[in-house]
């Protein structure tokens, strides 16, 4: 857990400019057993009224934990940029059912670059390297 939280804190101001929110969300793990146990159970969720994060930690790899939590911060942007709307609706099916929330939704699912992003800045591979310099001819196999 230790290093999941320090990897967290070196994620967190990289997606924060990454995604250009200001106002930083409160973040929580969540320890369930049960949860864990459900092949369909909960990995994330935002709750964009009181700013907050919860991540199902249990039995679960910390690569796929931050990658939930890069797919939560990318609804926090959206929070603070005004997209939710005062009646939004997380129920279930919510994805499916509201045309604004699946667009939302599908931005979020967008947060696999910005992880995939700090990762390579984080082993130094060259095809980061290049996206930083601003070549995209080529790339490192």
């Amino acid at each position: 857990m230790q290093d999941l939280k320090k990897h967290v804190m070196s994620f967190f101001p990289f997606a924060q400019k990454q995604l250009g929110f200001k106002r930083p969300p409160k973040l929580f793990f969540v320890n369930d057993k049960q949860n864990a146990g459900d092949t369909l159970g909960k990995t994330a969720y935002y709750e964009p009224e009181t700013e907050t994060i919860k991540i199902y930690v249990t039995n679960r790899h910390p690569k796929d934990v931050l990658r939930s939590f890069s797919h939560e911060l990318v609804h926090h942007a959206q929070n603070c940029r005004g997209d939710f709307d005062n009646d939004t609706v997380t129920e279930e099916g919510y994805a499916q059912n509201d045309p604004h929330m699946r667009t939302m939704e599908i931005q979020a699912y967008q947060a696999s670059i910005v992880f995939r992003d700090w990762e390579d800045s984080q082993k130094g591979t060259i095809y980061y390297e290049y996206l930083q310099k601003g070549d995209k001819s080529s790339m490192s196999t």
